[in-house]
């Protein structure tokens, strides 16, 4: 990566982080249809195609290397386009390095474990890029605007007072921790779109025939706790958001946009991991010298 470039990713990164070591306010820092560099259509994806190579080398790298796992989260508002960001920013990895889960709701086995249980099952193995399309936030999201879901969980009755989300919270950047201090890089993206491109990418949703099944009358349901919403994510944000963990928060209304945008934070990220090929010893570069030779004798 050339050094003009990084200084670019440094500074758009910049923008975006959640700091760990203030508050933050979703609707005064951070605007939804912020374009990176003010760039055209043409030019952003020119530079997510230049970003799908350099993540290319990157992960073959991590996973040639085989000593740190990433883990991507992506969590967002119905709409905001979590399933096509993963799609074209991911569209170069090569799938034996990469895993995706995308999370709904709980099942019975699961009710039966806590609520991170199914989380440490869906881990990266070293060498390899996770990511989660929705994740263990939920529990933090929805689960704390709609209150009855909590009433629902199998937990006893003392543990669902009102401390529980401080506590979960607490619990989330324990699990991020545990998972920094073994070599798994834990990245995380709010998606952010307004209510009104949501509304828009609703009814496209709607008046195209191909693309009904991806709307649901719960979609319309849960706008009325848009505002709801809002604040559960701004509290995430601002108590989950670590040295660590950091969270990203990356304007969705411009779709080119937030895909350059997520794609250089991931590769910034693994640039910073300092990856490389794993180098060999004089005594297995010799084994390899002899291989070859025996090989170029073959008639």
């Amino acid at each position: 990566m050339k050094l003009k470039e990084l200084k670019q990713i440094d500074r758009l990164a910049g923008r975006l982080i959640v700091p760990p070591d203030r508050k933050i306010s979703l609707k005064q820092d951070y605007a939804p249809d912020f374009r990176p560099g003010n760039k055209s259509k043409q030019e952003l994806e020119r530079l997510l195609s230049l970003g799908v190579k350099m993540l290319a080398d990157y992960q073959e790298k991590l996973y040639a290397q085989d000593r740190y796992a990433l883990l991507i989260v992506f969590q967002a508002m119905d709409a905001a386009g979590k399933d096509g960001t993963i799609k074209h920013v991911m569209s170069g990895i090569n799938p034996q390095g990469c895993q995706v889960y995308s999370f709904k709701a709980p099942s019975n086995e699961e009710l039966d474990h806590d609520y991170l249980w199914r989380s440490f099952k869906a881990l990266p193995e070293r060498g390899r890029i996770g990511i989660f399309n929705r994740s263990y936030y939920e529990e933090v999201l929805v689960v704390r605007v709609h209150p009855s879901i909590l009433a629902g969980q199998r937990l006893p009755e003392k543990l669902k007072g009102h401390k529980v989300w401080e506590r979960r919270f607490e619990e989330i950047n324990n699990f991020e921790k545990y998972l920094h201090y073994n070599g798994i890089v834990v990245l995380k993206f709010f998606l952010n779109v307004s209510r009104e491109e949501q509304k828009k990418r609703f009814l496209e949703r709607l008046r195209h025939t191909e693309k009904n099944w991806k709307f649901s009358a719960t979609d319309v349901q849960e706008r009325a706790c848009w505002n709801d919403y809002l604040r559960a994510y701004e509290d995430c944000l601002n108590h989950t958001s670590t040295k660590w963990a950091p969270w990203y928060v990356i304007p969705a209304d411009d779709k080119p946009g937030m895909r350059v945008a997520v794609a250089a934070v991931i590769i910034k990220t693994l640039y910073d991991l300092d990856l490389e090929y794993p180098r060999i010893s004089k005594e297995q570069r010799a084994s390899l010298l002899k291989a070859r030779r025996m090989l170029e004798k073959e008639k």
